[in-house]
């Protein structure tokens, strides 16, 4: 193996509101039955990358128990396989992670006890599909000290959320510029990196050592001129979910047949830990038109352009439009729901109605049948 893994799951992000109050970014339910992490999981199987580390932070409850079992994802083996690490009070360290760099150096053991040459760092809330061996092959032709996986966004999305960069004709990064007020570049950093394993400890070091925490504003934009440091461009999908409204679209993506198809149809497959659930049922009156819905659903009123995830119970008499409800949510009858994102565990009483007349709403009672 020429490379290990790190995924970065810890963070929460404010732009997601009600969502990550009791859950990290990562654990995020997409495309009615996967989480966040299982694409960057997925695409280190994919890529014959056996040996990775999770770090995790921030309501990390769910994403434990998602990771509970490493065998879904191939990880089960003798030789490397999954660790999932969290912070630790040490004698000689007494704080939680306060930064991707941070959080890298608590766990710096873990690098200087492997023996692989390279470190593939990815994050956790991103949904795509990478090879990253191709990224690595790239990073050994240009001989980079970083290579930076990049995404040029299209001409409405809002690059100013993102790190953007500018390189030059020969692919090499010149400007990077962290979530800019106004940007100039539409080319954007996926978050993504490949760097060689010793090279990665010098640095993190060094950024303890003077008290820098962050992995971006303290390594790639301060060493942007000293170290080589190169874009590798991806042209198929890539969505990052950290803002509701991103998080809203990107499950809307997969009610579209290319999108589902290169998700679900295309190789390499994209795995997740599988729970044994019935099919969803469809009771006599149902109507489903262009919709993913998650096993152990019934269903019983309308539902168009929606996302049910697992264990969805839907009324008598229930519309259900532009919406995405999350895991375990019962919907009594003749509930009206439209342009929302209704959050697991969620008992919503007869006769409700939801509306995102403003952009999306995110709806969140206070009545769970039972404790998390």
């Amino acid at each position: 193996m020429k490379a290990i893994g790190l995924i970065l799951a810890g963070g929460n992000s404010s732009r997601m509101k009600e969502l990550t109050y009791r859950r990290a970014v990562a654990a995020m339910p997409v495309a009615g039955h996967y989480r966040a992490i299982d694409f960057a999981l997925s695409n280190m199987t994919n890529s014959h990358i056996h040996k990775v580390a999770v770090l995790t932070q921030y309501s990390s409850r769910s994403l434990n128990e998602h990771l509970n079992s490493s065998k879904w994802w191939d990880f089960g083996r003798k030789q490397g396989g999954l660790s999932v690490f969290t912070p630790t009070i040490t004698r000689d360290n007494g704080y939680w992670y306060r930064g991707t760099a941070d959080a890298i150096y608590q766990n710096l053991d873990y690098l200087r006890r492997s023996h692989e040459p390279y470190v593939i760092l990815a994050g956790g809330d991103a949904v795509y599909k990478l090879n990253y061996n191709d990224v690595l092959d790239y990073h050994i032709q240009k001989q980079a000290d970083i290579t930076v996986v990049c995404k040029t966004l299209k001409p409405d999305e809002d690059p100013t959320r993102f790190g953007t960069v500018k390189m030059d004709e020969n692919m090499r990064i010149w400007e990077l510029e962290e979530k800019p007020v106004v940007a100039t570049s539409n080319t954007v950093s996926a978050g993504i990196y490949v760097v060689r394993r010793r090279m990665l400890i010098e640095m993190i070091e060094k950024c303890a050592e003077e008290g820098r925490y962050d992995f971006v504003t303290d390594i790639l934009i301060r060493y942007r001129n000293l170290k080589k440091i190169y874009g590798y461009k991806i042209h198929d999908y890539w969505s990052n979910i950290s803002t509701v409204e991103a998080y809203y679209q990107t499950n809307m993506d997969f009610l579209k047949e290319e999108v589902r198809n290169y998700f679900f149809k295309e190789h390499p497959d994209v795995y997740s830990k599988v729970s044994d659930l019935p099919p969803a049922k469809y009771n006599q009156g149902a109507y489903v038109r262009n919709c993913l819905i998650g096993s152990g659903s019934i269903i019983n009123g309308s539902l168009e352009n929606s996302v049910l995830f697992k264990k969805v119970y839907v009324g008598e008499r229930c519309v259900i439009r532009n919406s995405i409800i999350l895991n375990d949510v019962y919907l009594g009858d003749n509930v009206y729901i439209e342009n929302c994102i209704v959050e697991s565990r969620n008992t919503i009483q007869s006769n409700m109605r939801y509306v995102g007349e403003n952009g999306v709403k995110v709806v969140m009672e206070k009545n769970e049948r039972y404790a998390l």
